[in-house]
């Protein structure tokens, strides 16, 4: 399929998402000695462009403090899934409902390098314009960013991030002032590449 991304139906590119993801064999992270998360790729479509959220987190809370992320964390019994998870955290950190969220699919396994969680993302589709409640706890900003943007070209860089006094190898996506990095770069980069062969 050749159309481009900004102009294709949403009916499209959500039915591609599906089965492109459908298709996917995930790659599983089992390890007893890390902490189970999850977290919510979400899309949707404004002013003739498919945008991605991210949140930039606080500075109060335990862990990323000031990062660029999905919204998303750690698994609770109670969720029995982790699509629970990264539903039930959108919701507390956005104010996301579970029931306006079309989950599409899931995306590999990954790691955090400084926090010792595996992360489960699952991608959904959500209506735009949405009303979207902030915890100011947890998150500092919405950040809305056109996909377009972030496969542009010098957008993506492999590249060395200095957290707590230690160098990181880790993807970086720059757009505007914003760097993303660490394990929402990888994220963003599996995405993408999914996406981009629509």
């Amino acid at each position: 399929m050749s159309l481009p991304v900004s102009g294709a139906s949403i009916k499209i590119v959500i039915a591609y998402l599906r089965n492109a993801l459908k298709e996917h064999r995930i790659q599983r992270i089992n390890d007893s000695k890390m902490k189970k998360s999850a977290v919510l790729v979400s899309f949707y479509f404004k002013m003739g462009q498919y945008h991605l959220l991210f949140i930039q987190r606080t500075e109060l809370v335990k862990d990323h403090k000031g990062q660029i992320s999905f919204p998303g964390g750690a698994y609770e019994k109670e969720d029995r899934v982790l699509l629970n998870t990264a539903l039930r955290e959108a919701r507390e950190e956005i104010g996301l409902v579970p029931e306006d969220v079309e989950v599409l699919g899931e995306l590999d396994d990954i790691t955090t390098t400084t926090s010792n969680y595996i992360i489960s993302p699952f991608v959904g589709v959500i209506p735009y314009p949405y009303n979207f409640k902030l915890d100011k706890w947890e998150t500092e900003e919405l950040i809305e960013i056109p996909i377009t943007a972030l496969l542009a070209k010098g957008c993506f860089s492999e590249g060395i991030i200095i957290q707590n006094e230690e160098e990181i190898n880790t993807y970086i996506f720059k757009y505007r002032d914003r760097n993303i990095w660490g394990a929402t770069a990888t994220i963003l980069k599996q995405f993408l590449e999914i996406f981009s062969n629509l």
